[in-house]
């Protein structure tokens, strides 16, 4: 995959798990790196459970940012009323909402089913991509494995997967 000139939006996931990796740095410095407000509270939050390496440091979170996103209470209704059966967490539904509002070249890394099934729901499965191909794409080589949900076969795995709950829906 060629590296995407574009803004790559990342839900909580996808910071976590940069942070256990200590790939932030890189993988903020090879993107234009967006989310949404909801996304950098929720990273602020569970800290009581994660080692202090994974802790996310909201500075060079901020930093590492290209832009932060509210979306309007209007986007948020509009796309629980698109899919009113997805379960998406607060964050992944403020990224989502965000997200069908833009009309620029954008992708979307997040590795939750619910979220991708939004992604395939609303016609977008172009733009969902793995966190192993944005790393690989600038150059990071993690020293620990990243763990499966986050890899391309993972991906192409669970979207095939939705594709097909997906159009067993239509009538």
């Amino acid at each position: 995959m060629a590296r995407h000139k574009g803004a790559v939006l990342v839900d909580t996931n996808v910071v976590l798990e940069c942070w256990r990796l200590a790939a932030w740095r890189p993988f903020a410095g090879g993107y234009r790196i967006e989310t949404v407000e909801e996304v950098v509270i929720e990273t602020q939050t569970g800290f009581q459970r994660r080692r202090a390496e994974q802790q996310v440091g909201i500075a060079e979170l901020r930093d590492g940012l290209a832009a932060v996103h509210q979306p309007a209470d209007r986007d948020l209704a509009a796309l629980l009323l698109r899919a009113p059966d997805i379960a998406l967490d607060p964050g992944e539904r403020a990224l989502w909402a965000h997200a069908v509002t833009r009309d620029d070249d954008w992708i979307l890394c997040g590795p939750d089913r619910a979220s991708l099934r939004m992604g395939v729901r609303l016609g977008l499965r172009e733009r969902l991509v793995a966190l192993e191909a944005l790393l690989a794409d600038a150059g990071f080589r993690p020293r620990e494995p990243l763990r499966a949900n986050y890899t391309s076969a993972w991906l192409a795995r669970a979207l095939n997967e939705i594709v097909l709950t997906e159009g067993a829906r239509r009538p």
